[in-house]
């Protein structure tokens, strides 16, 4: 408690003494100064925003309704640098508080084939004229027009390959073929540009923790020189919960001539499989074979062979075989006449 005291009593002196320096005379006078300086700003500032002033304003173009197979030879530009004039508090609210609808340069008002996109002086005269306040003078601006060459570009058909990682959550897997929507698009550009071009990528996209099914919109990836139409797709990854199965399969020569009796130890394996937990009643042993070849019989002399599965369903993944090798006896019933 005698250490609460002494802080009490340090802030109870501190505050006498800040009281004391108020009253003093200087500081009474210090602040009438400052008071007096900042009346004289504030007249300054109005009296300043009250005179005419030139400024440069930046009001964007937008090109309207441009046909995919339109290339334009020459950059076109993308805004429009105003010269204004008029008093300092009007030209504070164009460089804060306004913004500027974008000059239109629509491609359908164009007459077909012209080759050129065109705006005259004063079309963008009038449009930048709506957007100033009454009082505004408009001293100038560049580009006076728009002229700008266009060529016709070449359409080619080219599939969509997706770019990209899949992750899934534990027990989860990719359950069929990814879907992109439209698998193939609309490329314009020119035929140099087309004929080295056999696929179009998404750009790079990254799934992670993936537990269900998921679909997304997806942009490609830009080629220079190059319009898609569309310009984007969507990709629909199926994803399932899998568990395992295991299924008894025989052990098959289909091609065994009939003069031949193979016998086979075992005669079926054990095949374990994964596949999704909805498909799980589905799966059975006829979607599956394990068939040796009579040529590799005959040129085998150790009296084992190697096993490997030669149909499945394409939805089951990951399936091994028990045993993997066998043995296998060969005997010949008669000659063949």
């Amino acid at each position: 408690m005698a250490g609460f005291g002494q802080i009490k009593q340090t802030f109870k002196s501190a505050r006498i003494e800040i009281k004391a320096f108020l009253r003093r005379q200087q500081w009474k006078e210090a602040l009438i100064f400052f008071c007096f300086v900042l009346l004289a700003l504030g007249f300054w500032l109005l009296q300043s925003l009250q005179q005419e002033y030139e400024i440069d304003i930046n009001i964007p173009v937008r090109y309207k309704n441009v046909p995919p197979n339109i290339a334009f030879t020459g950059t076109p530009p993308e805004k429009i640098t105003v010269r204004v004039k008029d008093k300092g508090s009007v030209l504070l609210n164009y460089s804060f508080g306004r913004s500027f609808v974008p000059i239109e340069a629509n491609m359908k008002t164009m007459p077909e084939k012209s080759g050129k996109l065109i705006i005259d002086k004063k079309e963008i005269e009038s449009d930048i004229k709506k957007q100033l306040i009454a009082t505004t003078s408009l001293i100038g601006f560049e580009p006076q027009h728009i002229d700008v060459a266009y060529s016709t570009r070449v359409k080619k058909e080219i599939p969509v390959i997706f770019n990209g990682s899949i992750h899934t959550d534990a027990g989860f897997k990719i359950s069929g073929e990814l879907m992109i929507s439209p698998n193939k698009i609309n490329v314009y550009a020119s035929d140099v540009v087309l004929d080295t071009l056999k696929e179009v990528q998404t750009v790079f996209t990254e799934i992670k923790k993936g537990n269900k099914t998921i679909t997304r919109n997806i942009q490609l990836q830009k080629i220079e020189g190059a319009t898609f139409d569309p310009a984007n797709i969507t990709i629909t990854i199926p994803i399932e919960e899998f568990t395992e199965k295991t299924l008894d399969i025989p052990v098959v020569c289909n091609d065994l001539p009939s003069h031949y009796i193979l016998r086979t130890f075992p005669s079926t394996v054990k095949v374990n499989c994964s596949i999704p937990l909805s498909r799980f009643k589905d799966v059975s042993a006829n979607e599956f074979a394990v068939n040796i070849s009579f040529s590799d019989l005959e040129q085998n002399t150790s009296g084992s062979i190697p096993l490997q599965l030669t149909q499945k369903p394409n939805w089951v993944d990951a399936t091994t075989i028990t045993p993997d090798k066998i043995e296998f006896i060969l005997e010949q019933t008669k000659s063949n006449d």
